[in-house]
């Protein structure tokens, strides 16, 4: 495969000095001599009109001989190059691409709809131009291919009732999926010449068709670990109470009277609503 060639012209100052010269020389020396000889400088001065080139900073310009492959232009400033050079411009300023919302299966089969940004810019002027049709459809195709392969290697989310117990997901490991999608489109890309500067997942989300189960699922996740911890924090504060009652010696408590009052703290502790007290006007036994 042949490589990207870097080559800088003539300076084009000094060919448009030549081109004024011939151009209104010509012109002016016809009219003053009347001898029509000197139209073949005014011939020669629009032959060389077509070599100026401008590169612009951040800019490139390829250039074929009749098909063949003469070089790249990448410093900017003015230029004269043969006329009868082809000349391509391509871009090498940073692009974003923001890809459509896909919708796609994760690991576990659920459908979600996902997109990515993009941020790239063309590396290899030669690739660029040769070794892909149109390089920016190339970027466009391969990065939704990317994208529908990195989803299909993760779970949206971990779940305990699934036996899912990945390290990556796709929701909280923003970072690890980042890396993996963008060497995954740079390895893809890398046969324009293409260069990736960034690639993170710009939307993330479940198909409308689950999003509400999935929804309730998440809810019902969250409030299970919440009764665990309020559970777990009335449990020690029940053991508190009893270990303290039993060291100041306040009360003497048998094993029904504790059963008792552990009942009734684990409500009042575990309870959504506050608890209406019950004053009892007997003996504790009554």
């Amino acid at each position: 495969m042949k490589e990207e060639k870097i080559i800088v012209p003539a300076n084009g100052y000094l060919m448009l000095f030549v081109f004024l010269i011939l151009f209104f020389g010509s012109i002016a020396a016809m009219i003053a001599l009347k001898n029509p000889i000197f139209i073949i400088g005014i011939v020669l001065a629009i032959f060389i009109a077509p070599g100026f080139i401008m590169v612009q900073p951040n800019g490139s310009r390829v250039l074929l001989l009749f098909g063949k492959y003469i070089g790249t232009v990448k410093k900017n400033g003015f230029y004269w190059v043969n006329p009868f050079y082809t000349k391509k411009k391509i871009s090498l300023r940073a692009r974003n691409f923001d890809s459509e919302r896909l919708k796609v299966n994760d690991k576990l089969g659920n459908p979600i709809m996902i997109s990515t940004i993009l941020v790239w810019r063309v590396q290899n002027t030669y690739k660029a131009a040769f070794d892909v049709d149109v390089y920016e459809n190339f970027v466009r195709v391969q990065t939704d291919a990317a994208v529908r392969k990195l989803a299909s290697m993760y779970p949206y989310d971990n779940f305990a009732d699934e036996g899912v117990d990945e390290d990556i997901t796709l929701r909280s490991s923003v970072n690890e999926v980042s890396n993996a999608l963008e060497k995954e489109i740079e390895e893809r890309l890398a046969i324009a010449g293409i260069e990736v500067l960034e690639a993170r997942i710009g939307y993330l989300a479940y198909a409308q068709e689950i999003a509400n189960a999935m929804l309730k699922r998440q809810q019902a996740t969250a409030i299970v670990a919440a009764r665990h911890k309020i559970v777990e924090g009335a449990v020690s504060m029940v053991e508190m109470a009893l270990a303290e009652l039993g060291k100041k010696d306040i009360v003497d408590l048998d094993e029904e009277r504790k059963a008792a009052m552990v009942s009734n703290l684990m409500v009042i502790l575990c309870g959504d609503k506050d608890a209406s007290p019950v004053l009892n006007t007997g003996t504790l036994s009554h």
